[in-house]
């Protein structure tokens, strides 16, 4: 018991850290056609976003790599079931990444374009299709006892589902918005810290009206009801929320973007955590449902992969704390010389 319960908090806390890290860099992609007056404003931006995002990146694989080794049989049925969702997930994150490699290899405003509107889908599809993968893995999915998903694409776009994917769309351009402000200058850093301003509203209303969704149409409150003092992970998305706003009025940008990503960490965590011990709850039997502790693998495999988390996740934490200290400077007009993606 106590092996699966340790890789599904790792699960959790995974895609909790990779919503963190990317979800600035998807919140700009989708912000870039409102932002950037001019070719400048939007190569700014990708140079915001160039030196982290294939390295946030690894926390989406790591997640992933995650869920098929220590949950098989989760992964064969979320991999069968889901596959349009996440084959569209997955194109759209190719789309992003090609963009930054081919936006300036042709001299030509149209190839230009292209390539920024690839980053524009890239960016905001992953972001939406989360938002509606999590919320549906909150409320429960038809799979019946072999684990068949019972249902298509349009079964995840309930009003349910929908209603995540705007929560996460609405908590990446934020985050965006004020990583851009802590790296740009001028009209562009205030263009920036007045959208995270005037977008907080909108997370703050959409995050209660989710939250009483969830009180309708999921039990993610039975695990909280059972055991009060996880009520402290709600607390803390909501005191992280609240310091957001604050700091956004103080204009202290570096401080708003770490309670940007305390409230993305915690309200992920919120949702795992309720979920637990489901990793996919069935809508139509709950003894359908696929758990960590019924889909887990051996308990030698979860041993030896333990050793290996243990080993390389504070590389990969050091890593990239090393490349933020590298590039922790804002963009300075200098560093538009050079032709490339960044």
């Amino acid at each position: 018991m106590m092996l699966p319960t340790i890789w599904f908090i790792l699960w959790g806390v995974l895609w909790a850290v990779y919503f963190m890290l990317d979800g600035f860099d998807l919140g700009l992609g989708t912000l870039m056609p409102f932002l950037a007056k001019d070719d400048q404003d939007r190569r700014i931006i990708y140079r915001t976003m160039g030196p982290f995002w294939d390295g946030n990146e690894v926390w989406l694989i790591t997640a992933g790599g995650v869920t098929f080794a220590a949950f098989p049989t989760t992964y064969a049925a979320m991999f069968s079931g889901l596959y349009s969702a996440l084959m569209l997930i997955l194109f759209a994150l190719i789309l992003r990444g090609v963009s930054f490699a081919f936006r300036d290899q042709v001299d030509n405003p149209g190839w230009r374009r292209l390539w920024d509107t690839c980053l524009f889908l890239g960016s905001f599809l992953p972001a939406l299709l989360f938002g509606v993968a999590f919320a549906n893995l909150f409320k429960g999915i038809p799979i019946d006892a072999e684990g068949i998903y019972q249902g298509t694409l349009f079964t995840l776009l309930n009003p349910y589902g929908l209603a995540g994917g705007i929560l996460f769309v609405l908590l990446f351009i934020v985050h965006g918005s004020l990583w851009l402000a802590v790296k740009s200058h001028d009209d562009l850093h205030r263009r920036a810290g007045h959208l995270a301003a005037k977008t907080w509203p909108a997370l703050l209303i959409m995050a209660v009206l989710f939250l009483l969704a969830t009180q309708r149409w999921t039990s993610l409150f039975e695990n909280y009801a059972a055991q009060p003092v996880l009520l402290i992970i709600p607390v803390i998305a909501v005191a992280a929320l609240i310091a957001m706003r604050v700091f956004i009025q103080r204009a202290q940008w570096w401080k708003a973007w770490f309670a940007s990503s305390l409230t993305i960490v915690a309200v992920t965590l919120f949702g795992v955590v309720g979920l637990f011990p489901n990793l996919l709850k069935s809508s139509l039997n709950p003894a359908y449902s696929l758990t960590a502790f019924n889909s887990s693998s051996s308990p030698l495999t979860l041993k030896i992969m333990l050793g290996v988390a243990l080993t390389f996740v504070p590389l990969v934490i050091a890593y990239q704390v090393w490349v933020h200290f590298l590039f922790k400077d804002k963009v300075e007009p200098e560093d538009l010389a050079k032709e490339e993606g960044y």
